[in-house]
């Protein structure tokens, strides 16, 4: 009798819920049998939506890369990275250089190598430390670990790639790195060059080269070299070992200048080196005489995604021997004219505080009394003793002399003739 009561106590509550879902069920069906309809259709074509995706599109991972939200654009005006090295005696030199090439909108690493004593290079970073423009921007920068560079050897590559690699650790907005010497000097103004740059593509090279070594074939490409400066702390001159090595076959050997103005893009190749090329060739010119002439030549001349990139130039005026010599000619004040005509950016090479460089100050760069070269960036008074607004530009003559120059050199590049040949 009590399993009975039990039953009874929860048929009454059962068959009033089901009655009441029958209602519900039935208002639904004669109110909404439509969207009813819809609704089940939308779910069933979700189903077969997601079927056919999963039959047709495989689940690769270039899929998804192929996906990925474009990179911010850049700004319309670049930034330059610069390298400006130097070693003993060159302090001085260096510090004027920097003035004349500094702008607030680009970024700097200065280095004085170990040859240097190191109260020169304790002087050098006092002065980037203290230097008010310097602190309140914040980007320029000594290379405090000093490294040991022999021009004709492989360490001058080993320290370009070093600073190379240390600005792509501090910074991911700068458009083109250069390297420069302390006896190097601008023959325009940061202005002018970054206002001709604003309408450049972004990942064209500057690079003096060609594939006809000539002379340079059996004294430079062939001889084994040591460079002592890759494992001694003092310097001294590289030293050659028997016995010669033949031409290369798996590559093509390229020569040029050893300065130049390099993409972003290819930074990152030869630092990163995915596809191995870059450490490969490093090691090969490891043992080459003046590797610095013939490492990133080579490198870029044989990746042909960069070939179409490259303009046949440095960007430099210097003047030659004819044959070339080691060392170029040291520039005066009657080289003036000549340098100016070039349209050139950048000369060298100059011995310290000569008059040419005063006559360049004056004409060229409107820089005065040893402060920095003029720019729409300078505040306060003294002119430049502030920074204003960083992408307010006023270009000058030297902006159409630089333009005139990059017109011919893209010209020629897009006749092929003047590109990795």
């Amino acid at each position: 009798m009590g399993h009975l009561n039990a039953e009874k106590k929860w048929v009454f509550p059962l068959v009033i819920s089901s009655l009441v879902c029958v209602f519900i069920l039935a208002t639904s069906f004669n109110m909404g049998l439509v969207s009813s309809v819809n609704t089940i259709n939308s779910i069933f074509s979700l189903f077969r939506s997601r079927a056919l995706t999963n039959q047709t599109i495989p689940n690769f991972a270039e899929a998804k890369v192929s996906q990925a939200p474009s990179p911010p654009a850049r700004p319309p005006i670049p930034k330059f990275a610069y390298l400006i090295s130097g070693s003993r005696g060159d302090l001085e030199k260096l510090w004027r250089t920097l003035h004349a090439l500094y702008h607030p909108w680009n970024y700097y690493i200065v280095h004085l190598d170990l040859e240097s004593p190191p109260e020169e290079r304790l002087e050098l970073a006092s002065r980037v430390e203290k230097h008010p423009i310097f602190t309140k921007v914040g980007n320029v920068y000594m290379n405090e670990k000093a490294n040991m560079v022999t021009y004709r050897g492989p360490t001058m590559v080993a320290n370009t790639l070093h600073a190379c690699a240390i600005l792509l650790k501090k910074h991911k907005d700068w458009d083109w790195f250069i390297n420069l010497s302390a006896s190097d000097y601008p023959l325009v103004t940061q202005d002018d060059l970054l206002y001709t740059f604003s309408d450049l593509k972004r990942g064209l090279n500057f690079m003096e080269h060609t594939s006809d070594l000539g002379w340079k074939a059996t004294h430079r490409a062939m001889p084994l070299i040591v460079d002592p400066g890759l494992y001694e702390t003092t310097k001294s001159d590289i030293f050659w070992v028997a016995p010669n090595r033949n031409l290369p076959t798996a590559f093509k050997l390229f020569t040029g200048s050893a300065w130049m103005i390099l993409s972003r893009a290819f930074v990152e190749y030869i630092i990163w080196g995915w596809d191995n090329l870059p450490r490969t060739l490093l090691m090969y010119y490891s043992n080459f005489l003046s590797s610095p002439e013939g490492y990133f030549q080579t490198v870029i001349c044989n990746i042909p995604e960069f070939i179409p990139t490259v303009l046949n130039h440095d960007m430099h005026y210097i003047s030659w021997d004819n044959p070339p010599q080691q060392h170029p000619h040291v520039l005066s004040l009657n080289d003036t004219e000549k340098m100016i005509a070039s349209g050139a950016a950048f000369a060298r090479k100059f011995r310290q505080d000569t008059p040419v460089l005063d006559k360049i100050d004056k004409s060229l760069l409107r820089r005065r009394n040893g402060s920095f070269t003029m720019g729409g960036w300078c505040a306060g008074k003294p002119r430049c003793s502030k920074v204003g607004t960083p992408t307010k530009l006023k270009p000058g003559p030297g902006a159409g002399r630089l333009r005139g120059l990059i017109d011919k050199l893209i010209s020629s590049a897009q006749s092929g003739q003047e590109q990795c040949t």
